[in-house]
């Protein structure tokens, strides 16, 4: 099992950006996926969480800006970014729990995708 991170770049402050998770391999189903950022010399940070039958969480700093979604066609999960900010600078990264098999899950990480917002 893969997940592929892509759709970072950089942007103007107050601009957008939609990044995907998608995953790959032998899945069975997915079950919550999560989007994390980890900006430089800080710890990575949680900023939101979807489970498998679409309830959403969000950071308190990005709730009412990014919106999280999903594709179960698929396997892939969005994070839309409006309204950005010089302080969403980050490396983000995407986290699912996969379940290969009726009786076997794990967890998976994407290799990170950079977002870089300009003031």
């Amino acid at each position: 099992v893969q997940l592929q991170a892509s759709g970072g770049g950089l942007v103007q402050a107050g601009g957008s950006l939609r990044l995907s998770c998608a995953a790959s391999g032998s899945i069975f189903s997915i079950n919550a996926v999560a989007w994390y950022r980890q900006a430089p010399g800080k710890q990575r940070e949680l900023v939101a969480t979807i489970t498998s039958g679409g309830s959403t969480n969000y950071a308190d700093s990005v709730k009412g800006r990014f919106t999280i979604s999903r594709d179960n066609a698929k396997n892939t999960v969005y994070l839309q970014m409006n309204s950005l900010k010089p302080e969403d600078t980050a490396v983000y990264y995407c986290n699912g729990n996969i379940r290969t098999s009726p009786l076997r899950s794990g967890d998976y990480w994407g290799q990170g995708t950079q977002v870089t917002v300009s003031s």
